[in-house]
């Protein structure tokens, strides 16, 4: 299916020329059509380098891969984490062409200015600064000319290798082909960005409102739907700089700059967990490069392209994850990640203990604020990874993002400690879970369903005793793995009655073969009675022998 590939195309004939330069061997007998043997990785840094001078594309997967942590060991996790395409920003004539064909009017009409010099670039779009007719001052956030194309074709040709590799048992058992899907996904939703304003505007709408933090305090910017397509974006311009490289006065908090550093990490916190475990949809990407200070006391989150999300189940089995793990109680944590598994598998619930076991006495004899918490939730996955149990994608995401979450908050605050920030929270989440956000509602809906059931039940229970008097009353019981053993009795039936009929007609044979030397006639009719008997009694040896039942 590849051979041949350096003929093709060009594309094709770099990704060959940059996997034999950089000698990953398995790889190169891919490509070129050989024997494929088990897969086998070159060393972290060796695939960072080759995924980096393979393009944007191969860089976006070095980054999704860094999120499964089921997939690949912690070396490659580390190592994927950081990566980053050296990609220099398009010239301006190939910008403003796109923008002009992503607009229905023309430009002059829109903007007053806009900033031929990016303010960012990065692999799949740059992001300039200008000012609209009225004034407003916006981000334009441009997809890069021909990105579509070549994602496209990467894709085709990533899907292809991944159909080979799937051909291995390693191959089938992380099921390739599907991560390779997921990827197309996930980069086809990077690539569209109604689908990312769309995002955005559904965090400010969740985040507008909380019972854990201030709203006012946290700042997402507002979408320009009028003037936003699949390839341009225009939201508002947010004037602020990089969190951690924001010089803090400490100005609302009497000049404290150490006591508004630990405000503002609690505020980061406390605003992703509402996300994690409320909302369900997160934003998977909190780098200190997308969290900006914005004045005292109030920071702002952008770039939405990647998003995560959790299902109330999956919301439920983490919140008590999280406290079996702050609890260091290795059974539950076994009970848990066992629950959170994609597919029931056969596992060795004793062994998974231990591991956990092994993993979590690590931390019996340390500070609280000495356990990294984010790399903890790594490990758990690790273990599940070990153990082949296969839990769901967004795991990687959510404990990717819990780990850039709490990596900014330990540099704000250095005394900052995420399980002392979370069991008040989770305690919190399971009171309201438990009585609910308007408890007086939820008091009043109850109480009409007793009364209704109050009303029914005379009526139903005099129906009942009418059924059991007049024996009408019928119980349908259905009982499982019946169906086996009824078929083995009536098999044996069957036999015990030939076996009996063969026995009648030796004894009728043998009855009649003694008035054989008076009648001829009955001569032949006991022998052939005897030939029957002979036959029918051999089958049933036969049958018996091959059932197995005669040992």
């Amino acid at each position: 299916m590849f051979s041949g590939l350096s003929q093709t195309s060009s594309r094709q004939r770099k990704i060959v020329n940059v996997v034999l330069r950089h000698g990953w061997g398995y790889m190169r007998g891919l490509l070129l059509g050989g024997k494929t043997e088990e897969p086998s990785l070159p060393p972290p840094l060796v695939l960072c380098n080759i995924l980096v001078e393979l393009g944007p594309v191969y860089v976006k997967l070095g980054q999704l891969l860094s999120t499964r942590p089921d997939l690949l060991p912690p070396p490659y996790i580390e190592a994927l984490t950081s990566l980053q395409a050296e990609v220099p920003p398009v010239a301006w004539e190939a910008v403003e062409a796109i923008i002009r064909k992503q607009l229905s009017q023309p430009i002059e009409q829109i903007f007053s200015i806009i900033h031929h010099q990016p303010v960012a670039a990065g692999s799949i779009a740059q992001t300039h600064r200008a000012r609209l007719i009225d004034g407003r001052e916006v981000a334009l956030k441009i997809q890069r000319p021909g990105i579509d194309r070549v994602v496209e074709q990467d894709i085709r040709l990533l899907r292809g290798l991944a159909r080979l590799v799937n051909r291995t048992a390693v191959g089938q058992y992380y099921n390739l082909v599907s991560v390779v899907e997921e990827f197309a996904s996930a980069l086809r939703a990077e690539l569209n960005f109604t689908q990312e304003a769309s995002y955005t505007d559904t965090l400010r709408r969740n985040l507008s409102k909380s019972f854990w933090f201030d709203p006012q305090k946290l700042v997402l910017p507002e979408i320009y739907w009028d003037l936003t397509s699949e390839k341009l974006l225009v939201m508002e311009w947010l004037t602020g700089v990089p969190l951690l490289q924001a010089d803090m006065k400490g100005t609302n908090y009497g000049g404290n700059a150490k006591a508004e550093r630990q405000a503002l990490a609690d505020l980061i916190v406390r605003a992703y967990f509402q996300q994690f475990y409320i909302d369900g949809i997160f934003h998977a990407d909190p780098h200190p490069g997308n969290l900006f200070y914005i004045e005292p006391g109030r920071i702002a989150l952008i770039d939405f392209g990647l998003m995560g999300r959790l299902d109330p189940r999956t919301q439920q089995i983490l919140i008590e994850l999280i406290l079996a793990i702050a609890n260091l109680d290795s059974k539950r944590c076994s009970q848990l990640t066992l629950e959170l598994a994609e597919s029931t598998i056969p596992v060795n619930l004793a062994h998974l203990e231990n591991d956990f076991d092994r993993l979590l006495r690590r931390y019996y004899n340390l500070n609280i604020a000495e356990i990294n918490f984010s790399q903890l939730t790594y490990q758990v996955l690790q273990i599940a990874q070990k153990h082949k149990i296969r839990v769901p994608s967004n795991m990687g995401l959510y404990a990717k993002t819990l780990a850039n979450l709490e990596g900014v908050a330990r540099q704000l605050d250095p005394d900052f400690n995420l399980i002392e920030q979370v069991k008040p929270l989770m305690a919190d989440l399971f009171r309201q879970r438990l009585i609910g956000h308007a408890p007086l509602q939820d008091l009043l809906r109850a109480a009409l369903d007793i009364k209704s059931l109050s009303l029914e039940a005379p009526r139903q229970l005099e129906m009942l005793l009418d059924r059991v008097t007049s024996e009408t009353l019928q119980w349908n019981i259905a009982v499982r793995g019946l169906d086996p053993i009824r078929r083995s009795l009536h098999s044996v039936g069957n036999q015990l009655t030939f076996g009996i009929v063969t026995a009648a007609i030796l004894i009728g044979a043998a009855m009649i073969f003694s008035q054989a030397p008076s009648n001829p006639i009955f001569f032949w009719v006991s022998g052939s009675l005897f030939v029957v008997a002979s036959v029918i009694g051999l089958w049933l040896i036969i049958s018996m022998i091959r059932s197995g039942r005669v040992k």
